[in-house]
């Protein structure tokens, strides 16, 4: 069997989603399945080995200019290319600025409009390179947003579409309500040609279902996974001693394992990207209220920060600077795996208090890798992922107070944080690991096949050398 896993890249971004996707492929990879990862819009950012295929489809670029002007919609072959360049999209995602909400619902239901929308050329530019370099058995796509290419892709290569559903609720509820429904209904009609879809949790199965009337009965849960080796090489790797972090903070003692708190400051983390969806006011807040019960605390931020989220951030830290912690308050920015693995190993306890309901919650995997208990709130793929492990607390959503009683339980306790800790540890070694997630959606895509194999029937094929 051969797959095209269809990706989207977002830009100057490392997204969890891409992240996800180039572990799949990479593993799958190294367990010897034909698996090809395929970017769209822009080269996919990854803080571990890019494994995608150095080729754009869909670039964002022409995906704009084809919205904007009916000239672009029939340039010539020369220009797509030069415009489908991964080195020409990566230099413009150093200066992607935000789109206004009407255009980005413009583009996102003239995409899932198919061969009618404007973007159609770029349909029948990615069917026939996979008909003639990669013909595939299925297509596995990351999102439901790009669905409107499936119609044709089974048309012309005659094989199975899979599509990933992976927080793509959260992208349509942030269209205008005109152009939201109106991708959605699109969504609903481009499922008749969809034959199944994987999610990462239990939950956001059954919340799919509802939202965009899908099949139930045709979902896999696939729960998330890290490479838990490369993550143990970067940790074996790291100095044990005084180091900075990149902005310039304070010193840190970075240790291999074992986390007895030292006395003069419990290390409180927060890894994803900043924004308000995330919750980071809400660890902010719960932070202010420890240091207001006399509490030795400081909060470790590290993730990706947007020009459309700048000034949220700087709300987030002025409110330290205005209840006088501000120097236990330390931004590492965008962190490349090494650095990664640096700061959670730096940390006591970790906590991405999402506001909105999280599907799949990498982060938690990674702090389990490091040994950290977690605090998370009691929604999305978080009572799941827990409830597996044991290997943190939940609160209920945006209650700051119940928050910081729940860090609070856990600074009294040293012993118990260091179990909880370990507990995430071993599930991650057990369970939510790369290797348990990419045999398990082989698995999926092959019941797929495999299912359907009558009607119409899939091609024999030689491997591509």
């Amino acid at each position: 069997m051969r797959v095209a896993y269809i990706t989207a890249g977002a830009a100057s971004m490392i997204c969890g989603s891409c992240l996800k996707d180039n572990t799949l492929v990479r593993t799958l990879r190294q367990q010897g399945r034909d698996c090809l990862l395929v970017p769209t819009y822009t080269p996919p950012r990854s803080d571990g080995p890019d494994v995608s295929l150095p080729k754009v489809f869909f670039s964002g670029l022409s995906v704009y200019l084809e919205q904007k002007s009916r000239w672009f919609r029939q340039m010539p072959e020369w220009l797509e290319r030069w415009l489908s360049s991964p080195s020409l999209l990566r230099w413009l995602s150093r200066f992607a600025v935000g789109t206004r909400a009407e255009e980005l619902g413009e583009m996102t239901v003239s995409m899932l409009r198919g061969l009618q929308g404007y973007q159609a050329r770029e349909i029948e530019r990615l069917a026939d390179w996979l008909d003639r370099e990669y013909p595939p058995d299925l297509v596995c796509l990351s999102n439901i947003l790009l669905s409107g290419m499936v119609p044709e892709l089974k048309r012309r290569l005659r094989c199975r579409v899979v599509v990933t559903l992976q927080g793509d609720d959260i992208f349509l509820e942030h269209l205008p309500e005109t152009y939201k429904q109106a991708a959605i209904d699109l969504i609903r009609k481009n499922a008749d040609s969809i034959d199944a879809y994987i999610t990462t949790c239990q939950y956001y199965a059954d919340f799919m279902s509802q939202y965009l009337s899908l099949p139930r009965s045709a979902m896999f849960v696939v729960y998330p996974g890290i490479d838990l080796e490369e993550f143990d090489r970067a940790r074996a790797g790291i100095y044990i001693g005084n180091e900075f972090p990149p902005d310039g903070g304070h010193p840190s003692e970075y240790r291999h394992s074992g986390r007895v708190p030292e006395p003069k400051r419990w290390r409180i983390g927060y890894l994803a990207r900043i924004c308000p969806e995330k919750g980071l006011h809400v660890l902010v807040e719960a932070v202010d209220e420890l240091i207001r019960r006399g509490h030795l605390v400081c909060l470790e931020v590290a993730g990706y920060l947007g020009a459309a989220d700048r000034h949220y951030f700087e709300e987030q830290h002025q409110w330290a600077v205005r209840q006088g912690w501000a120097d236990r308050f330390r931004y590492w920015g965008e962190v490349d795996y090494a650095t990664k693995v640096r700061f959670l190993s730096s940390l006591d306890l970790f906590s991405v208090p999402t506001v909105y309901r999280e599907p799949k919650g990498l982060y938690v995997l990674e702090a389990w890798a490091a040994e950290l208990p977690v605090v998370q709130p009691s929604h999305g793929a978080f009572p799941e992922l827990l409830g597996r492990t044991g290997g943190g607390l939940l609160f209920p959503p945006g209650d700051v107070p119940s928050l910081a009683d729940a860090l609070e339980s856990l600074i009294h306790q040293p012993e118990r944080c260091q179990q909880l800790g370990r507990l995430g540890r071993q599930a991650v070694e057990t369970f939510f690991h790369a290797h348990r997630m990419a045999h398990e959606t082989w698995q999926a895509w092959q019941a797929v096949v495999t299912r359907l194999a009558d009607s119409p029937p899939v091609r024999e094929r030689a491997p591509v050398p």
